[in-house]
């Protein structure tokens, strides 16, 4: 199968499906790159984020991706920031118009289905691209870096924290929430960027025990949820989700324990360096405390960072940092860890069906 040819003459043509809670973050990314990418189109079945989303941006407007795809729009990647249980159908869809995808987090809510979205953009010969931005926060890469590094040494513990508050109003706010088919809970919405830097940081994941609870939000999945995992190399992790901190977000945090340093990123999502205690000094140590910074938004400010890799892979220039494949692997843990929670058990990776 040929390669997409490189696109060097003109900027990528971005088509945004789905207006809602995200969408402005990606309305951001992509003007931050003006010159390089372009908004072509917005689609949303929703008249009022339709409307929202055409008065921010300008750019046309569709109800439905049927007639957007059927338009003279002529979009590069679609991004799907849509339901997360609507990813596979419509990336599938997209792949067979010949375009490239661009998939919100998690990518499906079933891994076969996640795995479907791989298959029908490898045979169709466009790249599928799962957004994860979190990876490119300034703190995590420092951690990155150091495991890299072998700064650590033998890594024995590393705990994820994401003590969030979702009221029932969010989940009221839409119909699709907290329902398995379309989101799952705590963990395969809230908690899956934090599932993904633990097996990115120090993964991959050997097996895993989980239990969860619905104990507060009238939802069919979790508010709540507990996972102990094992790591290939040796070490332990867990995972601590809820949605019903009091009375507001707390923190979004990941701590790693190791042989030879100890490291924390806090604040309310991984955006505050809170402890880095080596054996050993190294330069970077003095530039660790400026990697820190304020945010207001759990989401953070990977998304333009991200869209550049974005570019430059589409251009030629790069490699994708996160592709289908690499969007699989935390979906297969969260998977994993719902069906502990099922059936009582240890759950080994990788699946088998």
């Amino acid at each position: 199968m040929s390669l997409p040819t490189p696109i060097l003459d003109r900027p990528i043509r971005f088509a945004l499906v789905g207006c809602g809670r995200i969408s402005k973050n990606h309305i951001e990314a992509i003007q931050a790159h003006q010159g390089r990418a372009e908004l072509v189109a917005v689609c949303d079945h929703k008249p009022e984020h339709l409307a929202a989303a055409q008065a921010l941006t300008g750019a046309p407007g569709f109800v439905s991706l049927d007639a957007l795809l059927a338009s003279d729009c002529a979009p590069d990647v679609v991004v799907l920031a849509t339901p997360s249980g609507l990813h596979p159908q419509q990336a599938m869809q997209v792949a067979a118009a010949g375009i490239h995808v661009l998939s919100e987090k998690p990518m499906a809510t079933k891994f076969d289905e996640g795995m479907a979205m791989v298959r029908a953009c490898r045979d169709a010969g466009v790249k599928l691209f799962v957004v994860k931005q979190n990876r490119l926060n300034a703190t995590v890469q420092r951690v990155k870096q150091a495991i890299e590094q072998g700064r650590f040494g033998r890594i024995y513990l590393s705990t994820v924290n994401v003590f969030w508050t979702r009221p029932q109003s969010y989940y009221d706010a839409a119909p699709w929430r907290g329902r398995w088919d379309l989101d799952g809970g705590a963990f395969m919405n809230q908690a899956s960027h934090y599932v993904d830097l633990l097996d990115w940081l120090v993964g991959p994941v050997d097996s895993v025990h989980a239990y969860t609870a619905t104990l507060a939000r009238d939802i069919e999945a979790e508010d709540t949820g507990v996972m102990s995992v094992r790591l290939r190399h040796g070490g332990l992790g867990s995972i601590n989700v809820t949605m019903l901190t009091f009375p507001q977000n707390l923190e979004g945090s990941i701590t790693i324990l190791g042989e030879k340093g100890t490291v924390k990123i806090g604040g309310t999502a991984v955006n505050k360096i809170e402890h880095w205690q080596f054996a050993e000094p190294h330069p970077d140590d003095e530039a660790v405390q400026k990697a820190s910074y304020e945010t207001g938004s759990v989401y953070g400010f990977g998304h333009p960072l991200y869209y550049d890799n974005v570019i430059k892979t589409l251009r030629g220039e790069a490699s994708a940092q996160v592709d289908g494949y690499e969007g699989l692997r935390s979906l297969e843990i969260l998977i994993a860890a719902y069906r502990s929670a099922r059936d009582g058990q240890r759950v080994g990776l990788p699946l088998v069906f």
